[in-house]
């Protein structure tokens, strides 16, 4: 799926149709205290190697995640572009 860098779409902060740039979401850091993390290293302690999870099936396509820079006022908005697609996205410069 391909995506224009600049669209001209809402913007909730502005309250009008503004210039917004758009990048790809990318996935953030996990924490390093949070329950799960602590959960899993309780699991492995003692163990050489790490313990695999189970392998469960994985989604046929993903949901595409894009962030929308506001020109004006510089607030960014997450939006998802068509429901799932096996094609990644891609911003095209013109």
């Amino acid at each position: 799926m391909k995506i224009r860098r600049e669209i001209n779409i809402y913007c909730p902060y502005c309250n009008e149709h503004t210039l917004h740039t758009a990048k790809i979401a990318s996935k953030g850091k996990q924490r390093g205290l949070g329950k799960a993390t602590r959960r899993h290293n309780r699991v492995i302690k003692g163990y050489v190697g790490s313990i695999e999870p189970k392998i469960h099936p994985k989604k046929l396509g993903k949901r595409q995640k894009v962030v929308l820079e506001c020109s004006k006022c510089k607030k960014s908005v997450e939006r998802v572009f068509g429901g799932r697609t096996k094609k990644k996205i891609e911003i095209k410069a013109r």
